[in-house]
């Protein structure tokens, strides 16, 4: 009996890539995050990906957004636009925030 391989394994590479980049952006979000806003009693290890980074998340607010969104304007030269809806599903979390930048770069 013989296995002939349908699939391609450099779609499993190109995956694994994808996720450890996504992965390294995140980090750099947490850190730029904390640094921009002087979080003194947060570290970037306790931020989640997928948590909400306003409100009952992180707890920033509009003045930090506003900050938030010059910094990464500034480190990753993306646009982002003047919808107020766009931009808070672009901040909603670190998560959101990294698929935006890697798609927009």
């Amino acid at each position: 009996m013989r296995f002939v391989s349908t699939g391609s394994s450099s779609g499993i590479g190109q995956k694994a890539a994808m996720t450890e980049e996504i992965n390294k952006l995140e980090d750099e979000l947490k850190n730029l995050i904390v640094e921009t806003l002087r979080l003194e009693d947060v570290q970037p290890a306790d931020i989640q990906s997928e948590e909400p980074l306003f409100f009952d998340g992180l707890g920033l607010d509009s003045l930090d957004a506003l900050e938030l969104g010059v910094a990464v304007s500034r480190k990753y030269g993306i646009r982002l636009t003047n919808d107020p809806d766009e931009n808070r599903q672009v901040f909603a979390s670190v998560r959101a925030m990294a698929d935006f930048i890697n798609k927009n770069r």
